[in-house]
């Protein structure tokens, strides 16, 4: 392989294991062949979220929205670009024949976060997660060999249980990604979201929010059930990861304001033993 390959899927391999290693070690679960094209997307991906919130972000929502622009346009020139990463995605895309039309959808919902966020319905938020996870997830789809729409589901319960999880973190970036719908459903005002704690309105929207993830977890299960064999494995891991971030917010009560409820190195084994 070219060497500039090699480089490219390697740095996404590296971007997935420093931000996000409990799904690097899911994917290391799938097919040794499968592998570079997942760390050469996630490279991508990341890239786009450090755009929009990394510590070196531009100042300014507009300016936000014009590296978006120019990171598209790398992707783009495919083969041609000047990014090691976008031209092993390239490669991969030609190897696993990827849907990479997706990503101009997930590019819009960046765009969105380069801006302060109020989600007012529970459509409009599926709407933005198609495009963020959902649109990934019919990437992932294509090159594991699953059915693309319950894939997409998948991706968005991902997503949806990140957003449960970082409630108040997105309210200190100035988003808010519960629907306004349910939240005055619930009687939550967006002040509750910055409080030290979380109150009993605040907890009762978070754990319809929670049955809505393990909804969509659920039915993605035939789309898992019926994948390859080899895939299997890694896939379950993830999930099994996520419901236990779930199963965290609910021994918490749902207060998730008072301390992270996500992941731990520790829950792990546990996911392992399940997903085999």
């Amino acid at each position: 392989m070219d060497p500039a390959l090699v480089d490219g899927y390697e740095t996404g391999r590296r971007m997935l294991r420093r931000h996000d290693p409990t799904y690097y070690l899911a994917t290391r679960r799938l097919p040794r062949e499968l592998r570079p094209a997942t760390h050469a997307l996630y490279g991508f991906v990341r890239t786009a979220d450090e755009i929009v919130d990394g510590p070196h972000r531009a100042a300014t929502p507009d300016a936000r929205r014009a590296a978006l622009d120019a990171w598209e346009a790398e992707l783009h020139a495919g083969a041609a670009s000047r990014a090691p990463v976008v031209r092993a995605l390239a490669d991969a895309a030609t190897r696993h024949r990827l849907p990479l039309g997706e990503l101009a959808i997930y590019m819009r919902s960046m765009r969105i976060d380069c801006a302060p966020v109020r989600i007012s319905s529970w459509e409009e938020l599926v709407s933005y997660m198609d495009g963020s996870a959902g649109s990934v997830g019919r990437i992932m789809a294509s090159l594991l060999e699953v059915p693309a729409p319950d894939f997409g589901r998948l991706g968005h319960a991902f997503q949806l249980a990140n957003f449960i999880r970082d409630v108040g973190e997105d309210h200190r970036l100035d988003r808010v990604y519960l629907p306004a719908s349910d939240r005055a459903r619930f009687g939550v005002a967006e002040a509750d979201l910055s409080a030290a704690r979380a109150g009993p309105e605040l907890r009762a929207l978070l754990a319809h929010e929670v049955a809505r993830a393990r909804e969509l977890f659920a039915s993605a299960a035939p789309a898992v059930a019926s994948a390859p064999r080899s895939i299997r494995p890694g896939v379950r891991i993830a999930i099994g990861l996520y419901l236990r971030m779930l199963d965290r917010v609910e021994a918490a009560g749902f207060d998730v304001l008072r301390r992270p409820r996500g992941v731990r190195v520790r829950d792990l084994p546990g996911a392992v033993v399940k997903a085999l």
